[in-house]
């Protein structure tokens, strides 16, 4: 059994969609923002990050979406969520994750989470003001150089593709135009319509 810790509006949902795809048996337990559960003694026995997502196995217990989203592909090949028998075409799906994580993710933090990086007002304010420009030079990378389509590796939906959904529905909150990028767009779009999409979104919207 998988236990994901999540949170509604956070790159949890990535893992959360890539469970249902796989048809994976799994249960969910949410962490409050609101009451700053994340700091709790309780879940930094979780994850000493004090962030979310994690996902505790019988392994061991994952943090980073791209990790988790890995261990889901290859746990539940049947599901055929990632090219397990292409090592150069996997390694591209890493690389495609890989940049989620590490830049447009923390481009889009800069908006609310300045502290992470300085300690004055002034900074975070002029954190704020920046993220406009980069997290739009971001989807520009994705929209002309990284973007396949129809899906983000190509003619098959991978693990790839709930993580760039999750994060695409930020956009306008980060002062993006989503009509500036088409191809994410209707990426966006489409994937809003899968029924494994629908399923995971209306669990972490609920009271």
């Amino acid at each position: 059994m998988i236990t994901l810790y999540y949170t509604a509006h956070t790159c949890s949902l990535a893992s959360h969609i890539a469970l249902e795809d796989a048809g994976a048996e799994y249960e969910l337990r949410r962490i409050d923002f609101a009451t700053t559960e994340q700091q709790s003694p309780e879940y930094l026995k979780i994850n000493p990050k004090a962030r979310v997502p994690a996902m505790v196995t019988e392994r061991g217990i994952l943090t980073e979406t791209p990790a988790m989203l890995a261990f889901i592909a290859q746990s539940y090949p049947e599901a055929k969520l990632a090219p397990l028998d292409d090592p150069f075409a996997f390694a591209e799906i890493q690389a495609f994750n890989s940049y989620l994580c590490s830049s447009l993710h923390v481009a889009h933090a800069h908006r609310m989470r300045g502290h992470r990086w300085a300690s004055e007002e002034s900074s975070f304010e002029d954190m704020r003001r920046k993220v406009p420009e980069t997290v739009s030079a971001g989807f520009e990378m994705i929209e002309k150089e990284m973007f396949k389509g129809p899906w983000v590796m190509g003619e098959t939906y991978t693990i790839a593709d709930p993580y760039l959904f999750t994060i695409a529905q930020w956009m306008e909150k980060d002062g993006v135009d989503p009509g500036r990028f088409p191809k994410v767009a209707d990426h966006r779009a489409r994937m809003a319509e899968r029924a494994n999409v629908k399923a995971a979104i209306e669990v972490e919207l609920a009271p």
